[in-house]
């Protein structure tokens, strides 16, 4: 079986949640499958996988209305899109389309890297559910990464096709910390600076924590930054990193007392388990997706509760429940791999090709 994978979503600088996902599935999903990866920028390579690729159109063409008819030249069994924007026209494969969240119906403002006519676009399509019922019904079978938005889709009746759970995951091989060996007075925030994030509250907490630091780690637009500054409180340690790598990033999880999200909306919370499976105790908002995530390992508090959050930082000051939260952290991160995800993948592109098989119809 050939399956061909959209990898036109993969950032060309640094990794996004969509274009990690993407990347990394295609990564695993390699390993037990014959994969091809589509990219619409040469520089997205380097970002992603060792595996054969061919370059076609970018997905926020005109011409992606189309682009079934340049796919159905690799005569693939199964495409599996990382979004539900790809073009169908035509097509002649069975096709996997994914939905990720359902965020932008309440928090409607898009992404500001994309174009400003994307940007109207998108705007208007998250005023309604039923553009999202036309896209995702092209598919043979909609793909999701969590049960969370797999019970609103059914909610607000997104699609007649079968969903299905393709997970996301941490990256494989990361060796957790010695919970012995204790932590800084360090917090950590990594997402993006969008107002559903909620990430004033975290810094309006930290007046209560005097010694702690609070990192900002993620890249933020100088505009956002002059939002938020004025909020640090007098005393108050709040570091805007603007951006770090994956190796600075994974010794500041190293080093910090928890990762902390306190978003009032999440797809998934990919941040959550990248943390848990290095052994730093997480502080999340109490919401069903970090539920689903965290269980029992996560610290969960009300997401706009300066106070709240303070106290679950206090909370884990104590040495013997910050060493049973980090090794509580591993066990729940071991839940989520992408080696499972590939073989849920591969599961629905062989329920795909039974389902259009000739003597099935």
């Amino acid at each position: 079986m050939k399956i061909v994978i959209d990898a036109r979503f993969t950032r060309t600088d640094h990794h996004d949640g969509i274009s990690r996902y993407g990347s990394s599935l295609i990564a695993a999903t390699s390993k037990i499958a014959d994969v091809t990866m589509l990219i619409s920028d040469k520089r997205q390579l380097a970002l992603l996988p060792d595996v054969p690729y061919v370059h076609i159109t970018s997905p926020l063409s005109p011409r992606e209305l189309f682009v079934a008819r340049e796919v159905n030249k690799l005569e693939a069994d199964v495409v599996v899109c990382p979004m539900q924007t790809m073009g169908t026209w035509g097509r002649k494969y069975g096709l996997v389309l994914t939905l990720h969240d359902l965020i932008y119906y309440e928090h409607p403002a898009p992404p500001g890297f994309l174009p400003a006519p994307v940007r109207l676009l998108w705007r208007l399509y998250h005023k309604a559910y039923w553009p999202q019922r036309l896209l995702l019904n092209r598919a043979d079978i909609v793909a999701t990464i969590s049960h969370t938005t797999e019970s609103l889709m059914a909610k607000f009746n997104l699609t007649r096709r079968p969903v299905r759970i393709v997970g996301n995951a941490p990256q494989p091989g990361q060796t957790p910390r010695d919970p012995a060996a204790g932590a800084e007075k360090s917090l950590l925030y990594m997402g993006s600076f969008m107002p559903y994030k909620n990430v004033e509250t975290m810094i309006q907490g930290m007046t209560e924590l005097p010694g702690f630091t609070l990192h900002l780690l993620s890249r933020i637009t100088p505009q956002r930054r002059a939002e938020l500054e004025p909020l640090v409180p007098p005393g108050a340690k709040v570091e805007f990193h603007n951006g770090v790598t994956d190796a600075e990033y994974d010794s500041l999880l190293l080093r910090a007392t928890a990762l902390v999200s306190l978003s009032k909306a999440e797809g998934y919370g990919l941040p959550l388990v990248e943390a848990m499976a290095l052994g730093t105790p997480v502080i999340a908002s109490d919401t069903p997706i970090f539920r689903e995530v965290g269980g029992d390992a996560v610290s969960y508090v009300h997401p706009e509760s300066p106070g709240e959050f303070a106290a679950a930082v206090k909370a884990l000051e104590d040495t013997e429940l910050w060493q049973a939260r980090s090794r509580r952290s591993v066990e729940r991160a071991a839940d989520f791999n992408w080696d499972e995800s590939a073989r849920q993948l591969l599961a629905v592109a062989e329920e795909i090709v039974a389902m259009r098989s000739p003597k099935r119809r």
